[in-house]
Order: structure tokens, then sequence, then C-alpha cells
């Protein structure tokens, strides 16, 4: 169990922790929350012994593993993937070399009886009980393996020196060998920031199933509320501990918030009561020790404090695009190639006004490419690629903060990418993205991550357009600052391509995914939760091909050549049963899909009919799988 008792931190002036205390038990899964800032990270590197608090202790039970994954990491290159998320097992490794060392031992000594004999028995049964509880280095390299797997890595993948791995690939490595390690204690600052979207899901689905305690801060929504039980929230120094997932909290918080804001308006109130009587009374002679007793009672008053942080966000509100032609994007044959490197070929997609589509999938796999192709910061290698008519083109890049230069102002940096026209309304621009005052003078080195993000997006207002391309545009951003602007782009009247793993973000927010898989693209017409869904079934049929493949095995050597003929025709009619099944059920769920449909007198026998052919597909692939297992 971990303790974590009258921490108190202050930096300066302010008091960031304030004598905070709580406890953590066995199993539990916890969510950090509360904006940026709040001291949230400052609690994990307490607990894992990288700030000495103030005051306050940590306590834990003697043995008592912590495994801690921030946000700043410093990896070893000299090895291969594989070689550093070995490291994981050196203390397997120790033990090993340990218990070896003791049977060899024992096999020599003769003092049975004596104290020193027993002391090594004990230390062998102790050994013994680690090992069996970890495995042994056999099991190691297949459970690394699996680990490197599900967070994306390939199988040739492994053998790739570290060195040559982006800081992205780095974080997966740290990150493995922390799960690896089955500690009893997991912190883990914003692990998701490097991940995608299958690699979250598969995380999500190991931290679920995790035995030891977990102190969660993460930015994704969905991954605390299918993980954690409980929310801690940081605010002005102190905490509240609700025994919530993230989304049960909000609506606790907001309960808690009003009680807090009606003690606070009565506090006022009394307050003011008591200065204004003070103010009579100073100057009477009879009523002055009055008047100095009633100053000495407001000095001592607890006075309730009020974060406005969670009220206050930004407005973001994209101007109105003018009208593009229809088809705003049009791409054939599309292939992007780095030398050898093939990162995509054969990609077709065609856009239509005021479409939103999702482009999801692995790191690496052509996401960001494509989107820098289609702003022209890219060339390709070969297709074609045509923007329509009165297109005008908005990029907000993956490193868009970056590109601010951090010697200019906040001010300065809205003149040089304003046009005329808008120089008058800069002002009111930043106060909206919670820049007011002499904020806007600041320079921009001096921002954190969420606040040049802010800026960043307040430049993209500056000029209209109605073709947004945007590359993770909720990195660096608050839970607020997110469904803001999400709220801002389902109102936005052009057309999105947006590039995200981000799945509460993501989630009702597009009408088409684009898949970036293996060097193909391939399109799913439904949003982040229809392509999650779709790829679960993939998965399974995929699994569950192989399975029905290796029982039928036994019977390809009964096969003679007129069977094998047989079953090969009746193949090749399933497959183009299952494609002409395929396309009806496509051209009918676009018919579904029209905000009209379920106006129309015929929508319940076309919701019929999809139904049937659903089946009717269903078991065309049954049908084909059996079939071509029998070839195997």
């Amino acid at each position: 169990m971990l303790n974590v008792l009258d921490v108190f931190i202050q930096y300066g002036d302010r008091i960031l922790l304030n004598n905070i205390s709580f406890t953590a038990k066995p199993n539990e899964k916890i969510g950090l929350a509360g904006r940026n800032g709040a001291g949230k990270s400052t609690i994990l590197k307490v607990i894992a012994g990288d700030i000495t608090p103030d005051k306050g202790k940590i306590s834990y039970p003697n043995g008592y593993s912590i495994g801690y994954l921030h946000q700043d990491i410093k990896i070893k290159e000299d090895k291969t993937v594989i070689e550093e998320a070995l490291t994981a097992f050196d203390q397997l490794n120790q033990i090993e070399e340990r218990l070896e060392e003791i049977n060899v031992e024992l096999e020599t000594r003769t003092d049975y009886e004596s104290p020193a004999y027993t002391k090594i028995l004990e230390e062998l049964a102790t050994l013994n009980d680690h090992l069996s509880h970890m495995g042994d280095m056999s099991q190691a390299q297949a459970k690394t393996e699996r680990v490197l797997k599900g967070l994306g890595f390939k199988h040739a993948e492994m053998d790739k020196p570290v060195a040559q791995l982006s800081g992205g690939w780095k974080m997966r490595i740290e990150l493995a060998k922390i799960l690896l390690s089955e500690v009893d204690l997991l912190l883990l600052d914003e692990p998701t920031n490097h991940l995608d979207i299958e690699s979250i899901v598969w995380f999500e689905e190991y931290l679920k199933s995790y035995s030891g305690t977990l102190i969660l801060i993460s930015h994704d929504v969905r991954l605390l509320d299918n993980v954690t039980t409980r929310t801690i929230e940081v605010e002005l120094g102190k905490i509240y501990d609700y025994k919530a997932n993230y989304t049960k909290y909000l609506t606790l918080r907001t309960e808690r918030r009003e009680m807090l804001q009606s003690a606070y308006e009565n506090q006022q109130k009394t307050i003011k009561e008591k200065e204004r009587v003070i103010e009579r009374f100073r100057a009477k002679a009879n009523k002055a020790k009055m008047a100095q007793s009633m100053m000495k009672q407001l000095e001592r008053m607890d006075k309730i404090q009020l974060d406005d942080a969670h009220v206050k966000g930004m407005r973001i509100k994209f101007p109105e695009p003018i009208r593009s032609g229809d088809d705003v994007l049009e791409i054939k044959d599309l292939a992007k190639h780095y030398d050898d490197l093939v990162v995509f070929e054969h990609a077709n997609l065609s856009v239509k006004r005021g479409e939103k589509i999702a482009f999801v999938g692995q790191n690496g796999q052509g996401k960001t490419t494509l989107a820098k192709i289609i702003v022209n910061e890219l060339d390709k290698t070969k297709g074609l690629l045509k923007i329509g008519h009165n297109v005008q083109v908005g990029y907000f890049a993956q490193d868009q903060d970056k590109r601010l230069t951090g010697a200019n102002t906040l001010l300065a940096t809205m003149e040089n990418a304003s046009p005329p026209e808008m120089r008058t309304k800069l002002r009111s621009i930043l106060g909206a993205f919670l820049f007011s005052g002499e904020d806007v003078d600041k320079k921009v080195m001096v921002l954190s991550g969420g606040e040049r993000m802010r800026l960043a997006l307040a430049v993209l207002l500056l000029k209209p357009m109605n073709l947004l391309v945007m590359d993770e545009p909720t990195n660096h951003l608050d839970m607020t600052s997110k469904q803001i602007l999400k709220q801002a782009l389902l109102d936005y009247k052009g057309t999105l391509i947006v590039v995200s793993h981000d799945r509460d973000f993501l989630d009702g927010l597009t009408e088409r995914t684009i898949e970036f898989r293996d060097g193909k693209i391939k399109e799913y017409l439904g949003d982040i939760n229809y392509f999650l869904e779709k790829r679960a079934v993939d998965d399974f049929r995929s699994i569950e091909q192989r399975s029905k493949v290796t029982k039928q095995k036994k019977q390809k050597s009964n096969l003679n050549s007129n069977q094998t003929h047989e079953i090969k025709k009746e193949i090749q009619r399933l497959e183009s049963k299952i494609e002409k099944l395929e396309l009806k059920i496509s051209d009918i769920e676009t018919e579904m899909a029209d905000p009209g449909f379920y106006d129309c007198a015929d929508s319940a026998k076309t919701i019929e009919k999809h139904s049937q052919l659903k089946k009717q597909l269903q078991e065309a692939m049954s049908a084909w799988e059996a079939a071509a297992g029998k070839l195997e």
C-alpha cells in the first residue's frame, strides 16, 4: 500500500501542493485530473523519489517496486530494440546467476545444522519465489516480443538499433520495459502521447488486466474511463478524491463546484458586511476595540478560493468559408517513396465539399506524409493529386507550435500572419484564446506547450479556408480545450481532414475513416468507433480462419486433382458472390447515411434488405473459409 502523507511543495510565493494526503491500495487504478500546471506530474515525481517535498513523506512496504514513465526520457542507444527491452529482466538475470551460485555452494557444504547454512536455504527459497513470479529468461524473450508488438513494433524492427529511432519510438521501448518489469506500482505520465490508436487499444487492455496499483495522468478520456475507477483532482494546491472514473468525476465535480460557488458567495457577503462594520466602528473610540477584534477574525478566516480554469475556456469559431466546388480533392494511384523506402502506393481518395475525414493508423504509415503532400509541403513520387475549384487550404502541422518564432511576442506573431483587414481584431482574437492584457507582449519562447498550441490555433483563424488539414491538433491541449476545439470543428462549414489518435476527440467528429496500413490506405464509411469495431471483427475473422485452416490441414493429402479443381472453382464462385454482396451493402449503407433516409416510406424495407444481405455475406464468408481451408 502506498501512503502520501501531508506533502507540501512551494516554489517562490506559489504553494503548489498544500499538505496533500492520500492512500493507494493494491490493485487500485487511479487517474490524476486537473489543469495543466496544477501539480499532477509533481505528485508522480514525489512518489517516484525524483523530487523531495518541503514537508511530508511517502511510505510503502519493504521491497515495494515502482515503475515511472515520465514525459522526458533518456534511453541508451547502444543496443537493438529487443536487447534494450530485455534489460527489464536484468534483475531476473541476477536472480538466476545467484541461484546457480547457491546450488554450486550447496553441493560442497556439509554444515547442515549451522546458521549460515540455514540462511543460504532461506535466500534460496526467497529467490525461487521471485523466480516463480517473474518466470524465467526463456519466457522473458517471448513476453518481450508480445509487449513490443502490442506497442506497435513489427517483428523485423526488433533487431533495429535504438539509435535509429525517433523520440516517440524510444518512448515506446521505455514503456515496454516498465510493463515487463511487473512492478507493484505504475506511475504513467501521458503514456499515449506517442502511441497510435491500435497501440492505445492494446495498451488499454493491458492496463485493465494489470494486477498492481496504477496512477495515471492522461488527456485520453476513453483510456481513463475504461481503466480507472478513482479520480484524484489537483486544484489550487489541494486534492479532491472521487470514487469514479473520469466522466463520472466530471458530473460529481460540477455538483461540488456548485456547492463551493454558493459557499463562496455567502462567505463574500459575510466578509463585506464585516468590512462595512469595521469601517463604521474604526473611527469611534468606544467601538475601536470591537473593530480590531473583527479585523483579526477576518484575517484568521479560511478564505474559499475558486479556480476558474475549468469554467474559463477558449472561444473558437472558424471564419465562414467561401464555397468551393463539389470535388474538393481527388487522389488517384498516389505514391510516396524515399529511395527504397515505400511509404505508401496506389492511394486513391475522393473528398467532397463539407466532408469530415479522419486519417488513422500506426505511426510511420504515411498519415502525416499524405497530409503534407495535400498541402504542398512534400512532393509526391507518382500518381495524381488534384485540388478542386476555389479550394483554399489551411494547414495545422503536428509541430505547428514549434514553427512559431520564439523571439517574437504573441502580438507580433499574429501581426506577421495577419492579412491587413484582420489587424484591428488581433487583440480580441488573442483574448478569445485566453491571452489578455500584458500577455500579448510575452515572448513565444516563455510559453508552455499548451499555450503555444493555443497561439498556433489563433494564428490559424486569421485566414478563411474551406479545406482544413489538421495533424494531431490536440497535442498539449487540456481536456477543456480539446472539447472546445472539437465543437468548433463540428460547427465548421468547410471540409476537414484530421490526423489523430485521440479516440474521444474523433468520436462523432468525422463520418469517414481512412486507415494507413502496410503501405496502403483503406476506407471505412463511419467514425472512429465504426472503424475500431470493423478492425476487431476483421482481426477475429483472420484468427478464426487460421484456426480453421490448421484443423483442416489433415484433409489436403486426401484430395485428388479433380476434387482440388472443383474446390478452386467453388472458391472463385464464392469470391465473386462476396464481392457483389459487399458492393450492394456499401450502396445501401451510403443510402442509409443520408439524413433524410428515415423519412422515406420504404426505409423499413431497405433496412430489412440490408440485414438479409449482411447475413448472406456472413454465410458466404464462412463457406469461403471452409473451402479455402481444404486446400491448405
